[in-house]
């Protein structure tokens, strides 16, 4: 009887690792505040813990290609994620666009006056620039698109400050090494201290975002579980709150008053 319950046991063991291990998300770092929010309500659900690695889009594209541990994928650009899909890497029916990003320009709040449009930034106040570095972050390419396409690249190219990804970007304009930032909207939402303006979206290409699950995920089945409560309607009511919304919605104007931002002039 004693061995039968120890065989029982060590059977048992490999099944109850698997569900209490914790999955291992790689997510734009755009999304630093609202997983915070989706994994804890998740967890408290389900039980199931996660563990969140936050970086630029294209880097965390690039570390998955090379075998990166992961089992969930959130991109700021919904791109990468078809491209590792089409190279085996992800899952072609976990592939979900969860929202579409808004890129804005924020300062910190008490110090110099902030920008009223893209426009604004030519004056010489401006000295220091930051914005995402666009050979690999999505949200950095929007903002150069949108210098580029407001006329006024030329003449600030030589202030930018390039960060690796959107959250040090925003770090950036928080602790006065530049006096301005074009970051996320779903950064500058929950981020106190600043005062932040919404960028025209006619300016750039849409910041599309999708998801997948890996094809190496040792999780399958907790991953598919944690992505169909993120794209249920409880999940995206939470990634609303941190303005992303899907094609065709628009922001809600209550969210952009709470929030203390401004409409693009």
């Amino acid at each position: 009887m004693a061995r039968l319950l120890v065989l029982l046991a060590l059977c048992l063991a490999p099944v109850v690792a698997e569900e209490t291990a914790p999955l291992r998300i790689a997510a734009a770092a755009d999304l630093a505040k609202a997983l915070e929010d989706l994994t804890a309500w998740h967890q408290a659900k389900t039980q199931q813990p996660a563990t969140v690695t936050l970086g630029s889009s294209g880097l965390l594209a690039r570390q998955i290609a090379q075998g990166a541990p992961f089992d969930v994928f959130f991109s700021a650009n919904v791109a990468f994620i078809d491209n590792l899909i089409a190279q085996g890497h992800g899952l072609a029916a976990s592939r979900t666009l969860y929202g579409r990003g808004r890129i804005v320009l924020w300062t910190k709040a008490g110090g110099i006056l902030p920008p009223e449009g893209l426009a604004d930034l030519t004056d010489p106040r401006f000295q220091r620039i930051a914005i995402a570095n666009p050979d690999h972050a999505p949200y950095g390419l929007a903002a150069r698109q949108a210098m580029q396409q407001s006329g006024i690249w030329e003449v600030v190219q030589s202030r930018l400050v390039y960060g690796e990804n959107v959250g040090q970007t925003l770090h950036y304009a928080q602790s006065g090494n530049a006096e301005v930032a074009v970051v996320a909207l779903s950064l500058a939402i929950p981020t106190p201290g600043g005062t932040w303006t919404l960028i025209d979206d006619r300016l750039h290409q849409p910041l599309d975002q999708g998801l997948m699950v890996l094809a190496t995920s040792r999780q399958r089945q907790a991953s598919e579980a944690f992505v169909a409560q993120v794209t249920s309607p409880e999940g995206r009511a939470v990634l609303r709150r941190y303005g992303f919304v899907q094609p065709g919605e628009t922001l809600d104007p209550a969210l952009l008053e709470r929030a203390h931002g401004r409409l693009p002039r």
